[in-house]
């Protein structure tokens, strides 16, 4: 049966219920993944935990492995992943400790960031005008609505660079812009996801307004209060997560999981071995 990844903070693998826990450590063409797998039971399906940044937050958005980590979710047979990711509100309507089930990606990273795993004598392009899985989405709002959480349904995430936070100009504009949330880590994540037809969708919990809020309203944002908006939000992503993995099927004919049927270039009768070999856990099943 398909497993069911998650990827988000340290501590989100202690979900009351999960038994059977072990840990795996992924060797991938890539490199290291952020830190070893976390795998264990919930409600009869096994679910594959890793920490994005490490245990202990030792990893900064930039230097996270995303390759390492996607590829190694494919090689572990992941079928859906489940991300969680803390984010700064760019509308007052979206406040502190809700769920947004977000839709869409603006890209505001310099590109310096692996998103791909083709290159190397392979050339395939996906398709990634709807670049979050809409069957995973709408069970993880049904699950917010479920266990009561303040869920929202759509809106835009802006990935930025960071590690800094944005400017007051910049988070200005990206509000003229029409953006909802805003974040570091999400969209390269999605866009490997997709390649390796992996269902992915982003849980965006709010812990705080970004830094346009403070000149509007001279409201100020303590560190205290993003850490207890922090904490309330890992315990709502906790009880989605339960729920939506009670409910996802066993199988699933999402187009997310033939991402790549239509997706290749490159003739196949030129595809260099060695790039075979590299990404077979991804092409094996176009061989």
């Amino acid at each position: 049966m398909p497993r069911i990844g998650i990827i988000g903070g340290s501590g989100l693998y202690q979900i009351e219920g999960l038994s059977k826990i072990r840990e795996e450590q992924v060797e991938t063409p890539f490199g290291s993944p952020s830190d070893v797998f976390i795998v264990g039971e919930l409600h009869g399906r096994e679910v594959i935990f890793l920490p994005r940044h490490g245990r202990g937050h030792r990893i900064l958005p930039t230097e996270v492995n995303n390759r390492a980590n996607i590829f190694a979710m494919k090689k572990l047979d992941v079928a859906w992943i489940i991300s969680v990711s803390a984010v700064g509100s760019l509308k007052p309507e979206l406040e502190p400790q809700d769920v947004v089930i977000i839709d869409q990606f603006f890209d505001r990273t310099n590109q310096a960031r692996a998103n791909t795993f083709f290159g190397n004598g392979i050339v395939a392009h996906i398709q990634f005008a709807l670049p979050l899985c809409s069957e995973l989405r709408k069970s993880l709002f049904d699950a917010g609505e479920k266990i009561g959480a303040s869920v929202k349904w759509g809106g835009t995430y802006l990935n930025m660079e960071g590690p800094a936070f944005s400017t007051l100009a910049e988070s200005q504009v990206f509000r003229s812009w029409g953006m909802d949330v805003i974040g570091m880590t999400q969209m390269s994540e999605a866009r490997l996801a997709r390649e390796a037809e992996i269902s992915y969708a982003t849980l965006a919990m709010v812990t705080d307004y970004d830094c346009w809020y403070e000149a509007e309203t001279g409201t100020t944002v303590s560190v205290e209060m993003i850490l207890e908006n922090l904490h309330k939000n890992v315990a709502t992503a906790k009880q989605i997560i339960v729920e939506t993995v009670k409910a996802l099927p066993d199988d699933s004919n999402c187009d997310c999981h033939q991402a790549l049927a239509n997706a290749f270039v490159t003739d196949k009768s030129l595809w260099p071995n060695d790039t075979i070999e590299k990404l077979k856990p991804i092409l094996k099943k176009y061989l």
